[in-house]
């Protein structure tokens, strides 16, 4: 083996031995690295034995399985070492296997021993021929010979196993076409490489499949560096287009095109002799060759040429290499962290557990009691702002049943011409509220056909519904205005067509049944209130799950645990609602509230008071200063008994059933917001927020705990895997420091 020095190292030395390091480490599968790479014709390896001065085994054909790193290094006395580098996806028992075993300090490698050798890499890597069962013919693993001593200059080259377009049968198949073809497409893209394209000159160079490949993996040539073999094989008189191509006019490239002669079959056969010189006496002697320049022609040439390269893109590029090695290491510690905490065995899978529900009811405790400030999830995340969207809607239940809870409006005739009436309602007003505005919250209000809207206020939800809870729900219902038909008219049809016996009053079962007709809106919009308020905190939930729980899988089959706990819960709540409606209307109207016998007293008074300042039996008078009103005592009696007893008694009716109105309107809002929605879903003591919680997370089985918590395969496999690649950069930026 001939390892003479040669003139000068294809770059800093320095530079190239962090490098090799970077490549025992992977480091090369995690960022392109800067390295020399040879692809092409099988007349490569004679071009590597003359770039490196080291004898590959001639027509033995194992080189070829498996890619080749060649490295030669500078140190005090002669020696040589083989080793494997394994690949990323290789199994530990193979990285084991392959780690262990080695070959150093060998004082001189022949070419007989050199193939004994590859015969051993070859058994080891458990390659095949192609016939036997269960065993690849090319590996993606790295054989890496370096070579060493006081002549030696750093250079690292890697040989890659030829493409090839058919199959021989009983050696390769169309799979092992596929697996070298994307060896090649991989080490060709690293944008870092140097492509040393090599092409027989003795065929039609546009039929190399190498070169179409070299220019997907660089379109613009600027990484790629052609060379040309056998010019002693061209044919006489077809040399003109090999020489255009090394002169730059056909098939260019930004780096150029090199030719070289290697030693032919005699040659190799025959007497040893001098590669050099006998490469550089064909060229100075046989036409036409002589007359390219001499930097084109010769192994020495190409190192050259190599050399000012290979050195460029190392130093252009080295730089960058610290700058990706560090990112990709900080994405790698994050997709890590994302991965949470290992999670093989049952008290790994418990206390990752644990962590989510106790952060889950964290960040619950906060948004309850609206303390946003604590937690990032809550900036520009509305849904997860859970008292104000719980109360927003809350008010806005309110307005509804105010303003359109009622099925006829109340007759308030007296009551245009009344001086409080204009001034406002207030808490004890009898005027009927105006609906407020919308709330600014996540509440949404849910699109109607354009046709509908012509009476039509919206539905009675304001939360956009989700599939997995419609079935609790009944269908969402059209909110109308009340009725502009006249109360009292509808009220004297319905006492002169069910009043019996009596001495002109009314019965306490017709009030009854007025109250269930004027009140029966209430049921369309506490159900409309209880389903936005049951979707509100489903929504929160399963937002704030995904937030705490980062791993989809886990996420999914916490749903799907929690989603019977949490269905019985909001089934309960709306039975509740359910249950204050036939408290509320089903029932006789009563009522302990002393605001009832006032706010009656008030409508007849304020009716009275109107209808004596319609009659023409009041006067006006100013004494002091100041207007007033007087009527006499005469026409104040005479007044009292112009009303009939039918009037008299649907006026009674009336102000009756308004009274009480008022007064079970704000009862029934209150008990359904209170009960309804802060009782069975926000603070009672068994609500859908209390669910998951530590203690649930407990009193889990260990089935239960494995189905939900434990890893995948997939995700086993992944975390060993960022494992081992956060190891390598580790170790890879120690190097590069």
């Amino acid at each position: 083996m001939d390892q003479s020095s040669r003139t000068g190292s294809l770059a800093d030395p320095k530079l190239l031995e962090t490098i090799d390091k970077l490549f025992e480490l992977n480091i090369g599968n995690s960022i392109d690295l800067p390295q020399l790479i040879v692809v092409g014709d099988q007349s490569r390896h004679a071009i590597l034995e003359g770039l490196t001065g080291f004898a590959f085994p001639r027509n033995s054909g194992l080189c070829t399985r498996f890619c080749t790193q060649i490295v030669f290094k500078r140190s005090p006395v002669n020696k040589i070492s083989v080793s494997i580098i394994a690949h990323d996806d290789a199994a530990k028992d193979c990285k084991d296997k392959m780690s262990a075993w080695s070959y150093n300090n060998l004082p001189e490698m022949t070419t007989v021993r050199f193939a004994e050798i590859l015969q051993e890499v070859h058994t080891l890597m458990d390659l095949g021929n192609g016939t036997e069962s269960g065993k690849q013919t090319f590996s993606n693993d790295v054989l890496k010979i370096e070579i060493c001593g006081p002549a030696q200059e750093h250079l690292s080259v890697i040989d890659i196993p030829g493409i090839f377009k058919k199959t021989t049968k009983g050696l390769t198949t169309k799979d092992d076409m596929e697996m070298v073809r994307a060896m090649v497409i991989k080490y060709m893209s690293n944008h870092r490489s140097v492509i040393l394209a090599v092409v027989p000159a003795n065929v039609d160079i546009a039929t190399q499949e190498i070169l179409d490949m070299a220019e997907l993996c660089d379109p613009k040539g600027q990484r790629t560096l052609g060379v040309i073999t056998k010019p002693d094989l061209v044919d006489k008189g077809a040399e003109q287009s090999t020489l255009d191509i090394i002169q730059g006019k056909s098939h260019k490239l930004s780096l150029g095109w090199n030719i070289v002669r290697n030693p032919g079959q005699q040659q190799l056969n025959g007497e040893p002799t001098d590669r050099h010189n006998a490469e550089k006496a064909f060229f100075q002697s046989c036409q036409p060759w002589t007359q390219l320049d001499r930097d084109k022609v010769g192994i020495q040439a190409l190192e050259l040429r190599l050399r000012e390269v290979l050195a460029e893109v190392v130093r252009r590029e080295f730089p960058s290499v610290k700058l990706e090695l560090n990112g990709r290491l900080q994405k790698c510690r994050e997709e890590l962290v994302k991965l949470g905490p290992p999670r093989a065995t049952q008290e790994h899978q418990h206390a990752y557990l644990l962590r989510i529900a106790t952060e889950f009811q964290d960040i619950t405790s906060c948004s309850l009691k609206a303390h946003y400030g604590e937690h990032d999830i809550f900036d520009g995340n509305p849904e997860i702002k859970l008292a104000t969207s719980v109360t927003s809607r809350n008010a806005k239940f309110s307005s509804d049943v105010a303003a359109h809870g009622h099925t006829l409006k109340f007759d308030n005739a007296w009551k245009k011409k009344s001086k409080e009436a204009v001034k406002g309602s207030d808490s004890d007003s009898d005027s009927e509220p105006k609906p407020v505005s919308k709330p600014e919250t996540a509440i949404l209000k849910l699109k109607l056909p354009a046709e509908r809207k012509t009476r039509d206020l919206g539905s009675d939800r304001y939360i956009l519904p989700l599939d997995d809870l419609e079935h609790l729900f009944p269908l969402p219902i059209l909110m109308r205005n009340p009725q502009e038909t006249n109360i009292l008219s509808w009220l004297k049809d319905l006492y002169t067509s069910s009043r019996g016996f009596g001495m002109g009053s009314f019965d306490p079962s017709l009030l009854t049944m007025i109250w269930r007709k004027q009140s029966a809106k209430w049921d369309n919009l506490a159900y409309g209130y209880i389903c936005d308020m049951v979707t509100l905190v489903h929504k929160f939930m399963k937002q704030l799950l995904v937030h705490c729980c980062r791993d989809d899988r886990v996420c999914g089959g916490l749903e799907s645990l929690l989603s019977e706990h949490l269905v019985e819960r909001y089934k309960k709540a709306i039975d509740h609602v359910k249950f204050i409606l036939e408290v509320e209307r089903a029932g006789t109207p009563q009522t302990t509230n002393h605001y009832f016998a006032d706010n009656l007293e008030k409508c007849r008074q304020k009716r009275f008071k109107s209808n004596l300042t319609k009659s023409k039996s009041v006067h006006l008078s100013k004494e002091f200063g100041s207007e007033s009103q007087w009527i006499k005592v005469d026409d104040f009696v005479m007044h009292q008994s112009n009303a009939t007893n039918l009037d008299f008694v649907i006026q009674d009716l009336h102000d009756t059933l308004c009274a009480y109105y008022k007064v079970a309107r704000k009862r029934f809002v209150d008990v359904v917001c209170m009960q309804g929605t802060d009782y069975h879903l926000i603070g009672g003591p068994d609500t859908p927020l209390k669910v998951f919680t530590p203690a649930f997370v407990s009193s889990l089985s260990k089935e239960q705990l494995e189905s939900i918590a434990g890893e995948d395969l997939s995700t086993r496999r992944r975390r060993k895997e960022l494992r081992n690649e956060i190891t390598n950069l580790e170790k890879g930026r120690k190097v590069l420091i």
